[in-house]
């Protein structure tokens, strides 16, 4: 797991969480990665996005900014008391959006941010392609775990509830995606 602390800055709360969910991803051994606490983060729990002033250069830098509370319909808990596996799920999809970062090239991270910014069925398509890649790199438990979590939750708010159903993979996409990935596995054994 040593190698996993390269070039990232991780609160030593989650710590645990973090250096598992990229431990699914050898390929982001070496990109810099900040998670950064946040009071708040607008309709969202967690959000990874290219460090703007290193979009032009030729080594990226991200932050993968984590609501510092986890708001319920009534109260709120400190992020990092929800189960240990639902966050390594949530930090495996942000890693997801990364690896689809890092096969754009500066107009196609132009072209993303817009298509973010302005078509709901992006941002639909967005968020599949990064629970695609987590689930690829093995993460598919923790993705179908975290997506459980949020769906079954008694105090999340079903506004929320509605969103996660509406933009990412449903828990029987994520099944199929898995039994898919482990047939193909089978098949090359």
């Amino acid at each position: 797991m040593e190698q996993f602390y390269i070039n990232k800055t991780i609160p030593k709360i989650i710590e645990n969480e973090v250096l598992k969910a990229l431990s699914f991803y050898p390929e982001l051994k070496d990109t810099c990665i900040h998670f950064v606490f946040k009071r708040e983060i607008k309709k969202s729990v967690m959000q990874a996005q290219p460090k703007i002033k290193t979009m032009f250069g030729a080594k990226r830098e991200y932050n993968i900014n984590i609501s510092a509370l986890f708001r319920l319909t009534t109260t709120a808990i400190p992020i990092h008391q929800i189960p240990p596996d639902i966050m390594v799920g949530w930090i495996g999809h942000e890693l997801g959006h990364i690896m689809d970062y890092q096969n754009r090239n500066l107009s196609g991270m132009i072209r993303f941010g817009l298509g973010y910014l302005f078509s709901s069925k992006y941002v639909q398509q967005a968020e599949r392609v990064a629970d695609t890649y987590a689930v690829n790199h093995g993460l598919g438990s923790y993705i179908l775990q975290t997506k459980n979590f949020i769906l079954n939750h008694a105090n999340l708010s079903e506004k929320y509830k509605r969103k996660i159903a509406r933009l990412y993979l449903s828990p029987d996409d994520i099944t199929e995606q898995v039994r898919k990935l482990e047939e193909a596995q089978i098949k090359t054994l």
